[in-house]
């Protein structure tokens, strides 16, 4: 008989995410797997200086506070909890779990995961390690390099009697990846069950996002002021799988916010993960219920022959400081604190980088506040010393001798640390993922590889009806009058997910919107190269801006870091 589907839950989207999550989900309904995502890419750095200063730390320290809460629950209901939580240090993390449950006086078993970690073996693999976007060789001291590894681990893991896996930098799909492959016994080239649990894990890893946050049509959230309830994955044998939500908490589960999240931080419609490429384009979504959407008919090929690996080098410093521009005549107000203020400073040339942004307001404005203007100035260098205090108050030194109206957004700071972000590739054989589960006299356990040399058939791409004419804004209307979007970072790359409600907008999407003209509409984009990607199974749109963020999260100065607003501000601009 076929087995039951496995209910995986989430109960965390982030480091910092809403710390009652676990025991919200655990208390809250029956589930199988007890999931969280903690690991951003700018929080390998993050616990990189955390470890810097404390070498037992590394991992996320907000995981134990919920293991706290919800472990002596879950190991009297049997629901399995896996984590990234480990990040940099996922033994010290199980170690810890382990002294929660001493404490509790509860027995339970442990596993973590390694083999991640490249930074031992830097030397050999810096030949691989070309920026996967520009080709730039790698060069200087990496901080962290970790490669992203698969499912299987925590598949193994819990195959040995784990009843907590602690993983260090798996991918955000993995989570339910490893708990799905166990629960149902599936084989390293199940390919389209894999691709499945892929696709489930792609939408409930960040958590609330699934039902409801950051969602653009956040007028079909029933009660918007509950807080939104955290997502769970029924996945089925055969890969299919119901995203749903415990009965009774906030948010809602439709077509829409599940389609919101397959396109969060996506490229092409072929989205490789360790264990499997899984196609977009093949994932069919139905609305089976109330909160209940249906995923199926996602189709996978075998996994990539590379791994992904995520590399964090030293930036230096930066500071910044933002000026005030009130009423009339903002931009020459502008360009007056700027040469002042660099010749105070001995020249742009001194730095390593400057950035100098003016913001100019309707100097007619109903407020004040609406009426001010600002000039953001941004500098980076090695030395600390140099855009540190020096600079800053070099800024406020000003503040009597200078354009009228002069006031500035803060008080002189600091200089702050950044990082780089650099993603690379390296031979998938270079990576040896191993499980350490903490039983007497128990070996780590290989983690088999999934099978190399596959043949496949070329995939039959799906066809759809052509509608005539489409539906979507005329000359002088706005693209969020009749579409949706959700956007976020790919390093230094952004992405933008955009969609329509039914067949007939997406017509119109996929002949007017075109790479060129996103490059029209976001003069931040006018340069740039931007990809785009048509699913119409999903009604989409993904576009891909290359470079937008510069070196990634840690290091850039947009003024949307992470481009968690590229998506609404693609749908304000009016159609011309």
């Amino acid at each position: 008989m076929t087995a039951r589907a496995v209910r995986i839950a989430n109960c965390s989207g982030f480091f910092g995410d809403r710390l009652s999550a676990a025991k919200e989900m655990v208390d809250g309904g029956d589930i199988d797997v007890l999931t969280g995502d903690w690991l951003a890419e700018l929080t390998m750095l993050i616990l990189h200086k955390q470890r810097a200063r404390n070498a037992e730390l590394g991992y996320a320290s907000t995981f134990l506070m919920q293991m706290e809460q919800v472990l002596a629950t879950c190991k009297e209901r049997g629901i399995k909890v896996v984590t990234n939580a480990g990040g940099l240090n996922p033994a010290g993390c199980a170690e810890k779990v382990r002294d929660i449950a001493t404490k509790l006086g509860i027995d339970i078993t442990v596993a973590h995961i390694e083999g991640d970690d490249l930074m031992p073996r830097m030397d050999g693999l810096r030949p691989q390690l070309q920026h996967l976007d520009t080709g730039a060789p790698l060069v200087g001291a990496p901080l962290t390099a970790n490669a992203y590894l698969g499912g299987w681990g925590i598949a193994e893991a819990l195959k040995a009697g784990a009843d907590v896996v602690v993983c260090p930098r798996v991918t955000d799909a993995a989570l339910v990846v490893g708990p799905a492959a166990w629960w149902h016994d599936w084989a390293v080239d199940d390919w389209d069950r894999l691709a499945g649990a892929v696709a489930a894990g792609h939408v409930i890893e960040c958590g609330t996002q699934a039902t409801g946050g950051n969602y653009t049509w956040f007028d079909e959230i029933p009660n918007p002021a509950l807080p939104l309830g955290f997502p769970i994955a029924e996945v089925e044998a055969d890969g299919s799988s119901v995203i749903t939500k415990h009965p009774g908490t906030g948010g809602v589960v439709n077509v829409g916010t599940v389609t919101a999240q397959l396109l969060y931080e996506i490229g092409s419609e072929a989205y490789a993960n360790p264990d499997v490429v899984t196609h977009f384009g093949s994932i069919q979504l139905s609305q089976e219920g109330a909160d209940r959407v249906r995923i199926s008919g996602v189709e996978g090929s075998p996994a990539p022959a590379t791994a992904k690996v995520c590399i964090n080098l030293e930036g230096g410093f930066r500071n910044r400081m933002s000026f005030v521009l009130t009423g009339l005549r903002q931009a020459e107000k502008a360009a007056w604190v700027e040469a002042a203020l660099f010749a105070r400073l001995g020249g742009k040339d001194r730095f390593d980088e400057v950035e100098v942004r003016f913001v100019p307001a309707p100097s007619d404005a109903r407020t004040q506040e609406e009426a001010s203007g600002r000039l953001h100035v941004s500098v980076k260098s090695t030395d600390d010393r140099l855009v540190g205090r020096a600079f800053s108050s070099a800024c406020i030194e000003l503040a009597l001798a200078n354009y009228p109206g002069f006031f500035a957004t803060g008080a002189p700071g600091d200089a702050q640390s950044f990082g780089v972000y650099w993603p690379a590739l390296v031979d998938a054989a270079d990576v040896t993922p191993h499980v350490a589960v903490h039983l007497p006299h128990h070996p780590p356990i290989p983690v088999a590889a999934p099978p190399s040399a596959v043949v496949v058939e070329p995939r039959q791409e799906r066809t759809f009806p052509a509608v005539a004419a489409g539906v979507g804004p005329a000359v002088g209307e706005a693209l969020g009058d009749y579409f949706a979007a959700r956007s976020g970072d790919k390093g230094g790359n952004a992405n933008v997910g955009i969609w329509a409600r039914d067949a007939a907008g997406y017509a119109w999407l996929e002949a007017h919107l075109t790479a060129e003209k996103v490059r029209e509409l976001l003069p931040e984009a006018a340069s740039l190269e931007v990809r785009r990607t048509e699913l119409a199974n999903l009604h989409a749109l993904n576009f891909v801006i290359v470079g937008l963020l510069g070196e990634g999260v840690a290091s850039s100065t947009a003024f949307d870091a992470q481009a968690k607003g590229l998506g609404e501000y693609l749908l304000s601009r009016v159609w011309r």
